[in-house]
């Protein structure tokens, strides 16, 4: 397989478990709240379902609306407990066996485990492992999660206390949602990395990656689950563990700019608020003589609200998304990846035609998206095109569940802002400074992690980044 370079962001998952202590009927909740995180992530999904102890699981590759069809539902078991997820992978290829969730049957009882974030020493463990003699059937570093928790399991008294002692093991990014015969386990790594929350349903619990998720089936958010932390319920109750303290906390800063939907609440800051305040700082950085403010959709919109607030430049509707295609990074080629840039967005040409046009975008990634997105705007009439960014230029890899490994790829390593404003086609293009990240939290002042900007990471990165070992072709000689 041959690994083309992106040009946008990869998504996150989205992941998610519901416990019903007395009654059934949660494949339906499961459903709907997968549905208000596709966003999350578009390649694959699934839910597994408890019933009576007995875990039976449906995963495929596609959207939750073309796995899980109204055949397809009726033919799955309900029960008392249900856990989900869709995927867009940073590890593993897009089949059906890194689709989650794992579904794993061992000695001690069966476990389905849905995983969001990726592990920077999961090849270390992998080879560990296999030297063992353990067989793995897929090639996400999930797969290394289950082991691991399944290992620690034979040794443990509790599938609880093998979840704690396999967060001893792992390293980086992980948002768990972890459900056995008899109780449904969440937990966040150290770091606070992806988020995670807690709601309810009158008596029954649920955890969900976003509050978008809880609002969707009914829930009442209660509270983020905190980093390090473990929560386990079961006939019992709810007990909650906090068993590894992280030495420096950092949620992704991206949370806020580009992967959660604008509707949600991550880690008590709204997600709409702080690209309100992306975009107004912007407008302060980087003020500009137009004649109107648009965002480019989705991640933009917001943003743009908030430039156009503090500048007092009126915001128009400039762009429009199809909003049948999926997000242009899913395509696995370059060409096909342009061919969906030419379908998935049109400008409104009553808005933006013979005027001074300001577009807010997310970020820039290699440029060639942002090209197409100018040329779309001067097709239409755009007198004169200026592209803000609500994030810094992307200068260094993440190793935390976004896909950027390569920082050849990137046109901030390659080019002066004022290089990238002429290679894109734009009359001017302005970034959001390192600086201001901290602002996008308000009075919260959460600690982030920026490394993808920076360089600096809240845990050192992993020794070797070898993701996609079982997916490059051997090469042939000559």
């Amino acid at each position: 397989m041959h690994f083309e370079p992106f040009d946008s962001l990869h998504e996150e998952c989205g992941v998610f478990g519901i416990y019903r202590k007395s009654s059934e009927g949660v494949k339906q909740e499961a459903y709907h709240a997968l549905y208000a995180l596709q966003h999350r992530g578009q390649e694959s999904c699934g839910i597994a379902v408890n019933q009576s102890g007995v875990i039976s699981c449906h995963r495929d590759v596609g959207l939750v609306t073309d796995v899980f069809t109204k055949d397809r539902m009726e033919k799955i078991a309900d029960g008392h407990m249900a856990v989900g997820h869709c995927r867009y992978g940073t590890t593993g290829t897009m089949n059906r066996s890194n689709a989650q969730p794992l579904l794993v049957n061992h000695l001690k009882g069966a476990m389905a485990l849905c995983h969001n974030g990726n592990l920077t020493n999961a090849f270390e463990l992998r080879k560990q492992y296999e030297l063992q003699g353990a067989i793995f059937h897929a090639t996400s570093d999930s797969e290394v999660i289950a082991y691991t928790i399944t290992q620690q399991r034979l040794h443990c008294g509790s599938i609880e206390e093998a979840v704690y002692a396999t967060m001893g093991l792992i390293k980086g990014a992980y948002s768990l949602v972890i459900m056995s015969a008899t109780k449904l386990i969440a937990a966040r790594d150290p770091h606070g990395f992806r988020p995670l929350v807690m709601g309810k349903i009158g008596e029954d619990t649920v955890f969900a990656s976003e509050t978008c998720a809880l609002d969707a089936i009914g829930a009442t958010f209660v509270r983020d689950i905190e980093p390090g932390e473990v929560v386990v319920v079961s006939q019992k109750g709810i007990e909650t563990y906090h068993t590894h303290a992280a030495v420096k906390r950092g949620l992704c800063v991206f949370e806020y700019i580009y992967f959660a939907r604008p509707d949600s609440v991550v880690d008590g800051v709204s997600v709409h608020q702080a690209r309100l305040t992306a975009g107004r700082l912007l407008a302060k950085a980087h003020p500009r003589d137009v004649d109107v403010v648009i965002g480019a959709p989705d991640s933009g919109l917001d943003a743009a609200l908030g430039y156009s607030y503090e500048s007092g430049i009126p915001y128009g509707i400039g762009l429009v998304k199809n909003k049948y295609i999926g997000r242009t990074f899913i395509q696995p080629g370059q060409e096909q990846r342009q061919n969906s840039v030419r379908i998935k967005l049109n400008a409104v040409r009553a808005t933006v035609e013979g005027k001074r046009v300001l577009m807010v975008d997310d970020s820039i990634v290699r440029g060639t998206t942002s090209a197409r997105v100018v040329r779309i705007l001067r097709e239409a009439g755009a007198r004169e095109v200026h592209v803000m960014f609500s994030a810094p230029p992307f200068r260094h890899p993440c190793y935390f569940g976004t896909d950027i490994d390569s920082e050849e790829t990137l046109i901030a390593n390659r080019h002066s802002e004022e290089e990238i404003g002429r290679i894109i086609g734009a009359d001017s293009i302005g970034f959001l400074s390192l600086e201001d990240l901290d602002k996008l939290t308000g009075d919260k002042q959460l600690p982030l992690c920026k490394g993808c900007f920076s360089g600096e990471y809240p845990t050192p990165p992993p020794v070797s980044t070898e993701k996609h070992k079982f997916e490059i072709p051997l090469k042939t000689p000559d």
